[in-house]
Formats: structure tokens, sequence, C-alpha cells
């Protein structure tokens, strides 16, 4: 039987209930812990959505997070009165960039050849689908079934950012009947040399279902992202996903690649992929 820890009551750093499973048992990934945040509130004979976040050590306490920094997902979800359960899913660590790398783009000789360009210090290959069926097949069931969730696609989101962006796109696209909307912030799209925007292209769902939020800066580590962006801009519009209904995307000069300024901006994407500017 799978049991959780309560970590921090409703008194403590943030507002709502945080829970734990360590580790969150697993046959297709590396096991690991996995945060389950309840709101202020929450009633069991309610129903609510669920937001899927990636990189989970950095969403809440801080004496976890990198750098001391957290996203402040409790704070601005219950300052915009946004009643959802928020699960957040540790990464796997130092193979964190092969466990978020979209992996249909890659396989065999593709693979080979782009770890002589951007991908030099990945030691193994990509394996995001089996990252994928864990979320699908063995975490949201357990969500489902022991949280008074809301489990439709329209009702289930997921996020991240940097290279948590580009997995939260690719859940989108390879399970649209799972995923309702995708947050990619900072999505780090360059890794991919192109290749990622062009299988998104390929695999989008047909619009009208669905939505996908997209941003970035011009420093630090998001100095490359405009180009890209632009370019899954284009491709978004010719498969007819309408801009600021079926998808968002924004820029933001002077913000950097961390946790800091993800925190300040979530608000916009939550605004939209939870559907409250309609």
């Amino acid at each position: 039987m799978i049991q959780w820890t309560q970590l921090f009551p409703a008194v403590a750093f943030f507002p709502g209930t945080l829970y734990r499973i360590d580790p969150f048992p697993s046959t297709d990934i590396p096991l690991r812990k996995v945060d389950f945040w309840l709101p202020v509130g929450y009633d069991s004979a309610k129903r609510y959505p669920v937001l899927y976040m990636h990189d989970g050590k950095n969403l809440f306490n801080p004496a976890e997070a990198y750098l001391g920094r957290t996203w402040g997902v409790a704070e601005t979800l219950t300052q915009m009165g946004i009643d959802c359960i928020v699960v957040g899913v540790w990464s796997a660590g130092e193979n964190r960039v092969p466990e978020y790398m979209p992996e249909a783009p890659f396989v065999g000789a593709q693979f080979d050849g782009m770890r002589e360009g951007k991908c030099k210090d990945i030691r193994v290959a990509p394996y995001s689908d089996a990252y994928l069926r864990f979320l699908v097949e063995e975490l949201k069931p357990w969500v489902d079934a022991n949280l008074a969730t809301l489990p439709d696609p329209t009702h289930t989101i997921v996020m991240g950012s940097s290279m948590g962006g580009l997995v939260s796109m690719y859940a989108l696209c390879r399970y649209p009947q799972v995923f309702g909307s995708a947050g990619c912030l900072s999505t780090h799209w360059p890794i991919g040399a192109g290749q990622i925007e062009e299988w998104m292209r390929d695999n989008l769902p047909p619009p009208g279902n669905h939505r996908l939020y997209f941003d970035y800066s011009g420093h630090s580590l998001d100095r490359d992202y405009g180009v890209h962006n632009m370019r899954a801009n284009g491709f978004l519009r010719e498969a007819g996903w309408r801009d600021g209904i079926d998808y968002l995307m924004r820029e933001f000069p002077g913000a950097t690649h961390s946790a800091r300024s993800w925190r300040k901006r979530l608000p916009i994407p939550v605004e939209f992929l939870f559907n409250r500017n309609s």
C-alpha cells in the first residue's frame, strides 16, 4: 500500500497542506519523491482540477529548492483564488535532461548526431516516453483514486520550465486524451536544434480542446529561445491554433532563467491554462 506523509500543515511556510510519498513506486523510471499540495479548505466531497508539475523540489519548500528559491506555487494559487490540487514530481537528478528530453524526435542515429552538438553532457539516451508512462499509467491513476479530482483532460494540466517546459509540451502532444493544457516556461528548445519544434508541428492535436502556453526572455539561458519560439508560433498558427485562445506566447524582457522569474510571472500561465480569461 502506498502511504504518504504530511510535511507541512496550513500554518507552516505557505497556505494549504503538503504531503509526500517517498519514494513513489514505479516500474518505468527511477524512484523519486512526489509531493501533493491540497488547497486551503480542501473538501473530499468536492472535486478539483489537478496541476502536474515537474522539478517538484523547487515548488514549495525553500529549504529543498535550488538556491533556496521556490516557484511560490501555493501562494500564487491561493492569492488567485484557484482551488486545485498540485502534484510535484521530483526530477531524476543527474538524469534530468534525458528524462525530460522529448524522445520521439531523436532515435538511433538521430540521437548520436545530437550528442555531437548541444547534448554532449547526456550520458544516456532520452527516456521521456517512460517518464510520461509513469505520469499517465502509474501516478495519475493513484491521484484520481485517492484524491478528490476532476480527472478529465479539461481539468488536467501539466507545467514546467526549461527542460520541464519541453516535456510538458511533449506530454500534451503524446497524451492529448489525458492532458488538456500545458504550461511551458522558458522552454529549452535549442537543445533539439530545431527538430523538437518540427516534431510538435507534426503531432499537435487539433485546435479547440487544448491550450498551450510558452514564454521566454532574452537573458541568461533564455537568450537563444526567441527564434525557436517564433518558429513554434508559426507552426501553431499554421495548424489552426488561435493566438490568445488556444495558445499564448509571451516574452519577458529582462527576466532571467530562474525560479525567481518564473514565480513572478506564474499568474499569467495559470490564468490562461485554468481558462480564467475567457
